[in-house]
This record gives C-alpha cells, structure tokens and sequence, in this order.
C-alpha cells in the first residue's frame, strides 16, 4: 500500500546487539553496510528510511553499536508497530529492534542539521534552514506604502 508524503510521518526506531566492529574484517560498522544489512533482512521489505541510519558505539570500552534509523510510517504509526521487538540476524549476532522517542542522546546540530556533532564545532557561526539545508538570509521588508 503506497501512502502520499502528505499522509506519512516518521517513527523512530534503535537496533540493538549489533556488533560495532566486525572481527573478521577488523572494520567498523558503517552506514552502507547498515543500509545493506537493512535490504537483506525481508522485514524491512517494505521499509523506507527517512534519513541516513546513525551509528553510536555502545560506550567506549564495548564492541556493540546501536543504530538509529527513521522511517517513513503511516500517521498511526503501523509499520513500526510491525518491527518493534522482533529479532533478526546480523552474521553471528542476533539484533532487536525497539522503539525510541526521536533521537535521544544523540546531539543534533543546530547549523547543518546534521547528527552525532553540536554546532560547538564551528568556527563560523553561519545557521542553516532545517528545510533546505541553505544558509539563513535575513531579508528586511520595510513599508512600501506612501
């Protein structure tokens, strides 16, 4: 069933047990290996990410990642529904899937809109549109009328 742009919004969901480094490549998770994992795995068939997935290393002395990802979902919320709590496996491992409010301690700049960095880490302190992603032009509208 394909819904209109209008008639969506996005649920938030986190997988959790997923390895953060795989030990037989000795490489870090990244977010095409997310993607893939993702489009191999038929319950999320009809599943479509509304941003990139986020990958955040359980804590600094773990080798686990939770991974963050948006879709697109119907007003009631139905897909995600669907996927909270089941189970599904990534190579050895077996990952679950939960439901989070929208990306809870996970900074979110307020310049480029970008996830995982604060706007602390720029020099220039230009803001962007959360829209179109654009620097913010002020335009100053005066009376026009005699």
């Amino acid at each position: 069933m394909e819904f209109s742009r209008l008639s969506q919004s996005k649920s938030y969901l986190k997988l959790i047990s997923i390895p953060y480094l795989f030990k037989k490549t000795n490489s870090y998770i990244t977010f095409d290996e997310v993607d893939n994992i993702l489009k191999n795995t038929h319950i999320f068939n009809n599943v479509v990410l509304a941003s990139k997935p986020r990958v955040i290393k359980v804590s600094p002395k773990s080798d686990m990642a939770i991974i963050w990802i948006d879709i697109w979902d119907t007003q009631s919320g139905m897909k995600a529904k669907s996927l909270i709590n089941r189970r599904f496996n990534v190579g050895s491992f077996i990952a679950t899937i939960c439901g989070t409010n929208m990306n809870p301690d996970v900074p979110q700049c307020k310049k480029c809109w970008k996830w995982d960095h604060s706007s602390g880490v720029y020099k220039v302190q230009e803001a962007k549109c959360i829209k179109c992603n654009r620097p913010y032009q002020t335009i100053y509208v005066t009376n026009l009328r005699p």
